[in-house]
């Protein structure tokens, strides 16, 4: 009998146990999310989707070791549903996306889906992927080109990747990047360098003339650097770098690392509308930074009505 009482008085305290740790892993989540409380409201509403019926938002984020460091995934989703297709820089792992996708899906009440580049780039000490999520009712056509093929293997740290999106009457190809931050700024400057080859690659290979380029460079979009793509490529930059800071330190915003580049001549599609998603509320940019990313969302809107080609 004693034996017996003993097992059920392990067993009892064996799930008050388990009932603390949920509840207090409940209530920490519930903190978390009340300090990430962003600064729009940006839940899409009915409204807001039938005045996007006629096009589409298509947006760069760099997640910050997505599917490796701790996430709220909850607030993370709210801030990416404003968008539908969004290009994702630091994929560590697939379980991120698959994470992320999960909780769209249970926000919004729609499909979304996910592309995962073939494998990682990078070096031996950190290696990322690059990934797309989008909505899926936007989108009759969304496919793998693959990694951009270097010239020489000095080119790039992480070869950019793209992929072909049609929704609607635009369709086109949308590279990501995430350039090397390296121990000199030269190195940087390399590879924004050569980002009009990789502009002239996808163009050929795809056989699309509406390629949009986005992503982390590392380096602000007016660099001298980037100038053979406006000369050679008549390639622009969305984003004025002065105005638009997109990274973030635990006190404020500070460098415009991130920004689209287009041909506004070949994709006029393009409806002169871009920025900086910016959630920060009450200057929480450390919890920011510790459970979403370093970086700030950013976006560009494309009319789909019209083949514009």
């Amino acid at each position: 009998m004693g034996i017996f009482l003993k097992s059920i008085k392990t067993a009892f305290l064996l799930l008050l146990f388990f009932y603390c740790l949920v509840s207090c892993g409940k209530i920490f989540n519930e903190n978390i999310s009340e300090e990430l409380s962003i600064g729009k409201e940006i839940v899409n509403s009915d409204d807001k989707q039938k005045k996007n019926e006629g096009k589409i938002i298509i947006a760069s984020f760099n997640a910050m070791r997505l599917g490796e460091k701790e996430k709220n995934y909850e607030v993370m989703a709210k801030i990416l549903s404003n968008f539908d297709l969004i290009g994702i820089e630091e994929v560590m792992h697939e379980k991120g996306l698959k994470k992320l996708k999960a909780h769209l899906v249970k926000l919004t009440g729609e499909k979304w889906e996910y592309i995962i580049s073939e494998n990682s780039v990078g070096s031996e000490g950190y290696r990322e992927y690059y990934g797309y999520i989008y909505r899926k009712k936007k989108f009759q056509e969304a496919r793998r080109i693959g990694f951009y093929k270097e010239k020489n293997e000095n080119e790039f740290m992480r070869e950019p990747y793209g992929a072909y999106f049609k929704s609607g009457n635009f369709d086109f190809v949308y590279v990501i990047c995430h350039s090397i931050f390296g121990d000199k700024e030269t190195q940087r400057l390399i590879e924004a360098s050569n980002y009009v080859n990789v502009y002239e690659y996808f163009l050929k290979e795809s056989g699309e003339s509406d390629i949009i380029i986005a992503g982390d460079f590392n380096v602000p979009a007016d660099s001298p650097a980037f100038r053979n793509l406006s000369e050679r490529a008549g390639v622009s930059y969305l984003l004025l770098p002065g105005e638009n800071p997109t990274t973030l330190s635990d006190e404020r915003l500070v460098s415009s690392y991130d920004n689209f580049f287009i041909n506004k001549d070949k994709t006029r599609e393009f409806l002169e509308n871009s920025g900086v998603y910016n959630f920060v509320k009450n200057n929480n940019y450390a919890i920011i930074k510790k459970y979403i990313s370093d970086h700030l969302p950013i976006f560009s809107e494309y009319s789909i009505e019209y083949d514009l080609d």
